[in-house]
């Protein structure tokens, strides 16, 4: 059986643990007897059945539209022969559901994807809210759930999220990229404006502590109202005093909005995003002027620079950025999340030789790899496994992204 590719240049604080644990797992791995995620004969076609609830309307549609993408053009690169799952070769499809940006339709169709037999892996949740609902479904089914949604609580407590990996950056890591970016701007003084709701918590738990760090002084924390409602009030609060700088915690559309009433209330100074703002949505149209020089936190899959390296890493993230270039125009960075989640699936069932989702859950706890959007760790404790060395600092330069660090 093919054992998981694994580079020793490429390790970091969570790669020892993880490629020790992978070796173990290998080690006690059998070959499939084709048989299905049941555990019964496999009569029917050859599968590798993910099972995705997104949001295509709604909220979080800016987010979501971009996974749905993803995974098609993730399933398309495969071999049309299938992969090699123990004595079989399996294809992969896509059983992709709208869940409208409501965590409750969220956790029906996750339910309904779980109860079926033919489904091994979720898949979901852009917006932090959606991806918690899924969570308990995940756990009750025991089936594994690959988050797509920022906010540290989807993977914690570790004990209680046995099945649930997510692949967004931790807020502490975000954090302390962005305390370093603020301190290299120069700016001592600057206001938290955290979004409402769970990922907006995880910004205000883990901000403190960076800028602390980084020398910066935190003057106040400012909460946006929930979405949809005016900004106004909250961003003229954010600007009292005139802060050196403002973090801007969301996810767009908010993150754009936000912007526009900052500047609006008069504040002409840096604006600093976390990931979650890194989409089309943000420089588009009425947006483009207020966020005109603000700076991102953001793994490198926003880097064009990073696509002229011949890794095989590098390899795949250049084609896949070209196969998203040609069918939607314009790529964004927030994009790879879902077509890593596919890949991370693949390789577990391969190195597994089972669609079993016990076995697919032991194996992508043990997976070290390069991905499209930055590169994973993953742990039997830790399952939020996006490294904090694929994290980079970027600036809005004539309506695009350019990487600065």
């Amino acid at each position: 059986m093919a054992t998981p590719a694994f580079d020793p240049s490429a390790l970091t604080r969570r790669g020892v643990l993880t490629a020790a644990a992978c070796t173990l797992l290998l080690a006690a791995c059998g070959r499939d007897e084709r048989r299905d995620g049941s555990g019964s004969r496999a009569d029917g076609p050859q599968e590798i059945v993910l099972g995705a609830s997104l949001e295509l309307t709604g909220r979080g549609a800016a987010l979501g539209v971009l996974q749905e993408r993803a995974l098609h053009i993730a399933r398309e690169a495969l071999s049309p022969d299938g992969v090699p799952v123990g004595n079989l070769r399996r294809t992969v499809r896509l059983d992709i559901r709208d869940n409208a940006s409501d965590p409750r339709l969220a956790a029906r169709q996750a339910a309904e994807l779980a109860g079926s037999e033919q489904v091994h892996v979720l898949v979901g949740g852009t917006l932090t809210e959606v991806s918690m609902a899924m969570v308990a479904v995940a756990e009750e089914h025991r089936i594994p759930f690959v988050s797509l949604a920022p906010g540290d609580g989807i993977v914690s407590p570790a004990t209680d999220r046995t099945y649930v990996y997510k692949l967004t950056p931790d807020a502490t890591d975000v954090a302390w990229r962005l305390g370093r970016l603020i301190d290299t701007q120069r700016a001592r003084r600057v206001v938290l404006l955290a979004e409402a709701g769970l990922h907006g918590d995880s910004g205000v738990r883990a901000v403190p502590e960076a800028l602390r760090a980084a020398g910066v002084d935190l003057l106040r924390t400012v909460r946006l109202p929930a979405s949809g409602a005016s900004f106004t009030r909250a961003a003229e609060r954010a600007v009292a005093g005139e802060p050196d700088g403002v973090v801007v915690w969301g996810t767009a559309p908010d993150s754009g909005a936000a912007a526009r009433a900052l500047r609006r209330a008069g504040h002409d100074g840096p604006i600093f995003f976390d990931a979650g703002a890194v989409v089309e949505d943000t420089l588009a149209g009425r947006n483009a002027e207020a966020v005109e020089g603000a700076f991102a936190v953001h793994p490198i899959s926003l880097a064009g620079s990073t696509l002229t390296n011949t890794t095989t890493a590098a390899l795949a993230r250049r084609d896949f950025v070209f196969r998203y270039i040609q069918r939607h125009g314009g790529f964004s960075g927030f994009a790879p999340y879902a077509a890593d989640a596919l890949r991370l699936v693949v390789d577990a069932a391969r190195f597994a030789g089972s669609v079993d989702r016990g076995r697919l859950r032991a194996y992508l706890q043990s997976q070290v790899t390069e991905g499209i959007a930055g590169s994973y760790a993953f742990t039997p404790i830790r399952h939020g496994g996006m490294e904090r060395d694929s994290l980079g600092e970027y600036t809005v330069n004539r309506g695009s992204w350019v990487r600065i660090s």
